[in-house]
């Protein structure tokens, strides 16, 4: 008697044939399915053993198949941050590998990191208006060199800011991660060593992941530690950030703010933060730019690639029932 394999259920957001690498799916027993969060799923979401969750959806549609993936092994974001999927862990059997984007988005977050950092010390946005009005606003502006910054979230991403601040003849940039370590470039500080860098920094730059530890880290109380005069550039998640207390700080002139992600968000029209003095705004697009495929097909093809030989996936965040 001849068994038939039964081949499983690959769910991508991209077209199989547009990712190079991919393992033949006759030789890995795969079937490569494409969904990128639309209404109608691809298949049977029990049969799906490797789900690649779509990008930039909203948590609804990235959790919606999940409940009835009852046979899947890995689930894989396309984010560094697993935020927009844990509500929907509960609902998966143990056992179920979550796998980030750690490799995909460190360039493109902290070049625009930089960019912020530059357009708000360097005056750009009031150029900008200034040439819309046909006036030529010149004067003396801040400078990044010769500033002190500290950077809150020092994983990949938080390294790769650091990376590019380097050329930029920074006085001093201080680290600082959920536990005290040491880097490739010098010492990580611990969460709770915030209350001493906070006064000493001229650029706060937020990168940290949302949990439980962070949601409002940045709360009216590590706001008033901050300098005068200081910035705050946050490149996280919005939640980070109490929008309220910011909001006071902002509007009393104190401190001055880059923001690529917002609480709300998106930031809806009429709220106070779009005309709030000294705040420069982006529509969180840190990870959004031309390098985000090649470099999401290159992870998607590694990790299937280990997927169908048994092997380990990288950038495991954690597995169910642990």
């Amino acid at each position: 008697m001849t068994l038939t394999m039964t081949a499983d259920d690959v769910w991508l957001p991209f077209q199989a044939a547009e990712i190079e690498g991919l393992p033949d799916p006759a030789d890995a027993g795969l079937n490569y399915r494409f969904w990128d969060g639309g209404p109608d799923f691809p298949a049977d979401p029990a049969r799906c053993a490797f789900y690649a969750v779509p990008y930039l959806k909203p948590t609804e549609i990235a959790i919606r198949p999940l409940a009835a993936m009852t046979s899947v092994r890995v689930v894989q974001t396309l984010s560094a941050g697993i935020d927009h999927v844990e509500p929907g862990l509960g609902s998966l059997p143990a056992g179920v590998q979550l796998c980030n984007a750690k490799g995909v988005h460190e360039a493109s977050t902290a070049e625009l990191t930089l960019a912020l950092i530059l357009a708000s010390l360097r005056g750009i946005p009031g150029f900008v208006r200034g040439q819309d009005k046909e006036e030529w606003r010149s004067g003396f502006y801040p400078a990044l060199a010769d500033k002190s910054v500290l950077i809150i979230g020092y994983g990949s991403i938080g390294a790769a800011i650091e990376d590019r601040l380097a050329p930029f003849e920074c006085a001093r940039v201080a680290r600082v991660a959920r536990s005290a370590r040491t880097a490739k470039r010098g010492d990580v500080r611990a969460l709770t060593d915030l209350p001493v860098l906070l006064p000493e920094a001229d650029v706060v730059i937020i990168s940290t992941p949302l949990t439980e530890q962070t949601k409002g880290l940045v709360n009216a109380g590590f706001l008033g530690r901050m300098k005068n005069g200081a910035l705050l550039v946050n490149v996280a998640r919005g939640q980070v950030v109490d929008t309220k207390a910011l909001l006071a700080e902002i509007e009393s002139g104190r401190i001055t703010a880059a923001l690529d992600v917002t609480d709300p968000e998106p930031l809806p029209a009429g709220h106070p933060l779009w005309h709030a003095p000294g705040v420069l705004i982006s529509p969180h697009v840190g990870g959004s730019t031309s390098a985000f495929l090649p470099r999401a097909k290159r992870l998607l093809a590694g990790q299937l690639t280990r997927f169908a030989a048994g092997e380990p996936a990288r950038n495991l965040v954690l597995t169910t029932g642990q």
